[in-house]
């Protein structure tokens, strides 16, 4: 599965150790770099086109407090990002609302909770049925 992935300078740390910790994965890395300062829309944009035009199966932003990269993401067509601060929600954005993007608050996400919240967010798949029928609505009737 091939993951976009990206962050402003307050998640930098936190994508390098999330790369280590998921080497099963294969990650197209969108940035930031460094701890620099990095304007969030700048990475997280090409990310989210990525997943939305099938490059990369799925992402994970991260920005300081995950509002940012959350916003940006829904901005493109196509795109279901969830900012998810449990394993919980994570597992509950996955099985109702296919979220396509996950999205963590750099600032506020602890390493080990973060990689919790991500290996439950992959190995959650979507429910279907009546959730499949918002998504559609999502898709078709509100956003085209």
């Amino acid at each position: 599965m091939k993951i976009a992935i990206a962050t402003d300078h307050a998640g930098f740390c936190l994508k390098e150790d999330i790369k280590k910790a998921f080497p099963g994965y294969e990650w197209q890395d969108f940035g930031a770099y460094s701890e620099e300062s990095v304007d969030y829309p700048d990475t997280g944009t090409p990310a989210a086109q990525a997943v939305a035009n099938g490059t990369c199966d799925k992402g994970i932003l991260i920005c300081g407090s995950g509002i940012g990269m959350s916003i940006v993401a829904n901005k493109v067509k196509g795109i279901r990002a969830a900012l998810c601060n449990t394993p919980e929600i994570a597992q509950l954005s996955r099985m109702h609302n296919d979220a396509n993007i996950l999205v963590l608050a750099g600032r506020f996400t602890p390493t080990p909770l973060a990689l919790e919240i991500i290996k439950t967010w992959f190995e959650t798949p979507f429910e279907g049925g009546r959730h499949q029928r918002r998504i559609n609505k999502i898709r078709e009737k509100y956003f085209v």
